[in-house]
């Protein structure tokens, strides 16, 4: 997966914006105005993603592409970076996981209208 396909895959989302809301580099997605997704376009590729603390554990110890969340509360965020030990399939089920976690936390009303567009 390369920046434009991340691109993509997250605007394809119901609700998902970007935005540069820190730097000129770093660009975030977010639903209902919660990010979900972050990446810095001026570094190596890496994708900061939410996830569940012991999810996140788990997938640290199995991957040495993922890493604790640069900048981020490090139980809640992993750092992936995409260097091709990581598959875009699993990649996109981690985004997917994100997305779906920022998602669950919004109001009943919120994810109704997410539901309808």
């Amino acid at each position: 997966m390369n920046i434009e396909e991340l691109r993509e895959y997250c605007l394809a989302k119901k609700g998902v914006t970007e935005s540069f809301p820190f730097d000129e580099t770093t660009l975030v997605f977010k639903v209902a105005g919660k990010m979900f997704c972050l990446t810095d376009l001026a570094d190596d590729f890496a994708v900061a993603l939410k996830n569940d603390p012991e999810k996140n554990m788990e997938l640290r110890e199995q991957f040495p592409a993922v890493k604790p969340g640069y900048h981020m509360n490090k139980q809640h965020w992993n750092t992936v970076e995409v260097d091709g030990t990581i598959y875009d399939k699993m990649l996109k089920q981690l985004i997917d996981e994100s997305y779906r976690i920022i998602v669950d936390k919004l109001l009943k009303k919120v994810r109704e209208e997410l539901q309808n567009k």
